[in-house]
């Protein structure tokens, strides 16, 4: 900047150009004189000073929140008289709040417009009104019953939960990235706060944030799970489409160490499967979890009971593959991307649960790119099994044990004799087709032969002659005939 300055005749002091703080670097306008680093330093400040700040406002407005309810709890002669002015100072107080909170957790710290905050004060609470659910009901008491036993810290948290509810509430037409975001925040900002101010010990914490992530996430599922404003839906109807075409996939092709003839086999493989379809009907992504985790330990039993050794890392991802495609889960893709984006991170980096889930989405996505070469299938038998044309689970009924299910034999019989339904349908319709065609090419060699001796023998039209006097006619003479023939009478 200085040296065009100076290539134009304009003398600059670069004293003037230095950063503000005195690092040595250059300034920045734009940055109020500071470098970007010193930039950032500052801000950081500032921030932390305004969400100090915030927080120690909002904990005084609940405070005087706390005593003007417990005032008017005790002064029950006066109540009908004072009610209504308490009623419209609450609500003041607990708008005045969310304002507050909501620069916290916006994604800038800078101050809306006056009229935006008067426009903002005057709205109803949002929690006045609100319709909870039985489940909302029951996690809330469980919430507070859980809180009670923190004492001053159960209060500090719940606080802090009512307030980032109130403050998402305003924030529903963001992006569910940036919802994800805030929520993530959350989770971060009060696992710190409880172990810097509470003194919290780490395994009491996670415990906390266990059930700061149930109340939360079962008030805001509606909202978050599948948003319209996301593909996650063309995504689950996606993966369900894929996975019904796949549904002649074997285990012998995956290589499954699985062998469901044993009863206890089968029977884990059943749980595995019904594990895998309850996770669409949980709300808490640590719920969702849990049923993954279930779903695996199933797996795991399976291959011990069959192999009689414990099962490895090479064993439970091909099986995993088997029972998604066996049991198909609703939802696929909307479930993952709601785990992703709202649990605990703690939870999904470390333990049992984040190891499972991380194989889960590995196994959607083999599902989503598997092809021939991935089963050692040829392309040609690849793309048959795909369109229905066969099933390699055709089994003859001499190859059946004595004491296999009959239900199983007759379904199989019932798909070979289908399938040489297929096949026979097949060759009807080609054979129509081919018929058809010739049908066609004779009609049109016939029109064409027609044509040519049309054109080979044009037919020529002569005009007919002048008409010929009847016989009959009054014009005797000039016709050259002898008088008519009269009757004569004979007497006898």
């Amino acid at each position: 900047m200085s040296l065009k300055s100076e290539r134009r005749g304009i003398h600059v002091d670069q004293s003037e150009l230095l950063c503000k703080k005195g690092c040595g670097y250059y300034g920045n306008p734009a940055w109020q004189g500071f470098c970007s680093k010193c930039w950032r330093e500052e801000y950081h400040k500032a921030r932390q000073k305004q969400i100090q700040e915030d927080w120690e406002l909002a904990e005084r407005l609940q405070r005087e929140e706390e005593e003007a309810f417990a005032s008017s709890q005790s002064s029950h002669g006066a109540q009908s008289l004072t009610f209504s002015k308490f009623e419209e100072k609450k609500t003041n107080e607990k708008t005045r709040k969310v304002t507050t909170v909501k620069k916290f957790f916006s994604a800038s710290s800078r101050v809306g417009s006056k009229k935006a905050e008067i426009q903002e004060t005057k709205a109803p609470s949002p929690s006045i009104n609100r319709q909870t659910s039985i489940e909302t009901d029951r996690v809330s008491k469980e919430f507070i019953e859980f809180l009670k036993t923190f004492h001053k810290t159960g209060q500090e948290i719940y606080k802090q939960t009512k307030m980032f509810l109130e403050a998402m509430h305003y924030k529903r037409d963001l992006s569910i990235e940036e919802q994800s975001e805030c929520t993530q925040d959350f989770y971060q900002n009060v696992a710190e706060r409880m172990q810097t101010r509470g003194k919290v010990p780490p395994e009491r914490v996670e415990k906390i944030m266990d059930q700061i992530e149930k109340y939360i996430m079962t008030r805001l599922y509606k909202y978050v799970f599948c948003p319209e404003t996301t593909d996650d839906e063309k995504k689950d109807l996606a993966i369900q489409k894929r996975i019904r075409a796949l549904h002649w996939v074997t285990p012998q092709m995956l290589c499954v160490p699985v062998n469901e003839e044993i009863p206890e086999v089968s029977d884990m493989v059943v749980k595995a499967i019904t594990d895998i379809i309850e996770m669409d009907s949980k709300r808490v992504p640590r719920d969702k979890l849990a049923c993954i985790t279930k779903c695996s330990k199933h797996i795991f039993n399976a291959i011990k009971i069959t192999k009689n050794e414990p099962a490895s890392a090479d064993d439970f991802l091909p099986t995993l593959i088997y029972i998604v495609l066996k049991g198909n889960p609703p939802r696929l893709q909307s479930n993952i991307q709601y785990i992703t984006r709202f649990c605990n991170p703690s939870r999904l980096m470390t333990g049992e649960d984040g190891y499972y889930f991380t194989n889960l989405c590995c196994a959607v996505a083999f599902i989503e790119k598997l092809d021939a070469q991935s089963l050692n299938l040829s392309q040609e038998d690849f793309d048959r099994y795909m369109s229905g044309q066969t099933s390699p689970r055709k089994q003859e009924s001499e190859n059946w044990s004595p004491d296999a299910c009959l239900g199983v034999k007759q379904m199989y019989k019932n798909l070979d004799l289908l399938s040489q339904l297929n096949e026979r349908q097949e060759r009807i319709m080609n054979e129509a087709k081919k018929l058809e065609k010739d049908l066609i090419d004779w009609t049109d060699g016939i029109a064409k032969e027609v044509q040519d001796i049309v054109e080979k023998y044009p037919l020529e039209i002569k005009p007919p002659n002048q008409s010929l006097a009847a016989i009959d006619s009054e014009n005797v003479e000039n016709d050259k005939l002898p008088p008519p023939l009269q009757p004569q009478v004979y007497a006898g």
